[in-house]
């Protein structure tokens, strides 16, 4: 498959950056995941590393690749995550049992009703969990996905995604 969008980043990384526009061609090729894993999990990527450019050319692709409901879930995925991250990495930082007790209280329904499948979801909120670093999401989601039915082989393809694309948001604002 062609990613025209996403042709435009890799042509716009400067040649410091050479490995990483390699491996956005890479990751997104086929592997493990299915097609609709891949860009869920791209589209999640590339929101949470939060440059504008990298999200609109794999949405661009990923709706022609996966449709509507995949990158709508993976959207979901990125905005919860970044709360979630946020708020459950706070509680293992500080490892106190008076906050670890407390119930969260923060709305996550999308979770439960994704617009596609729940195990698709979970995998996108894996590698966003990544990206933002919240080990307590990340052990969750990873537990989730593979007690779903995901081989470790697909998280791996997973947060290599993950990891392609984070690195290619900090490569563009290397042009900037």
């Amino acid at each position: 498959m062609t990613l025209q969008a996403l042709e435009g980043v890799r042509d716009a990384l400067p040649d410091v950056a050479k490995d990483i526009r390699l491996n956005l061609q890479a990751v997104l090729q086929e592997s493990s995941l299915t097609v609709q894993q891949r860009w869920g999990v791209a589209v999640a990527c590339a929101a949470a590393a939060r440059n504008e450019r990298l999200r609109r050319a794999v949405v661009a692709d990923a709706l022609a690749a996966a449709g509507q409901d995949t990158v709508d879930d993976a959207l979901a995925a990125a905005a919860l995550m970044a709360m979630n991250n946020v708020y459950y990495r706070f509680r293992h930082v500080v490892e106190k049992e008076t906050y670890s007790s407390r119930p969260a209280r923060l709305r996550m329904t999308r979770i439960a009703r994704p617009a596609t499948n729940k195990l698709d979801f979970e995998l996108y909120c894996l590698a966003v969990s990544s990206i933002n670093n919240c080990q307590a999401c990340v052990r969750s989601h990873e537990k989730v996905v593979t007690e779903g039915g995901l081989s470790e082989e697909a998280v791996h393809d997973a947060i290599r995604i993950a990891a392609t694309l984070h690195a290619t948001a900090v490569a563009l604002e290397l042009t900037a």
